[in-house]
């Protein structure tokens, strides 16, 4: 009989990240950036995904057999699915015109504004 002992969203992050981890170290950066672009939910034994668009979800549904088979070890529970939910307005958060970059950069580091008044630079 396969196991099936309890796990957590916390326990499930973890693993689905450190799988991406070795994805990356790997070179296979298209799937790591797929794993990395949301949060996975936790539902029972069903991880959620979500990803931008169908395009995504293909090439991640091509890969999924791996992380199931790493996520089951790990876990020691062999009644995990993971279910892919296509958000495409997940798709709003990329950056597209060198303002968008910009002010998505400057969310992450303030001091960009600081150094574009400063030297009063153009965008």
């Amino acid at each position: 009989m396969l196991p099936t002992e309890a796990f957590n969203e916390t326990d499930m992050l973890l693993y689905w990240n450190k799988y991406a981890q070795r994805l990356g170290d790997k070179g296979h950066k298209i799937m790591e950036s797929l794993l990395k672009i949301s949060d996975p939910k936790l539902e029972g034994t069903t991880i959620v995904h979500e990803l931008p668009n169908g395009g995504s979800k293909l090439d991640f549904e091509s890969q999924i057999h791996g992380l199931l088979g790493y996520l089951r070890g790990h876990l020691h529970n062999h009644d995990i699915t993971i279910e892919i939910v296509v958000n495409e307005t997940i798709e709003n958060k990329f950056a597209f015109t060198p303002i968008d970059k910009f002010n998505r950069l400057n969310e992450i580091n303030p001091n960009l504004e600081l150094l574009k008044r400063t030297f009063d630079l153009d965008i």
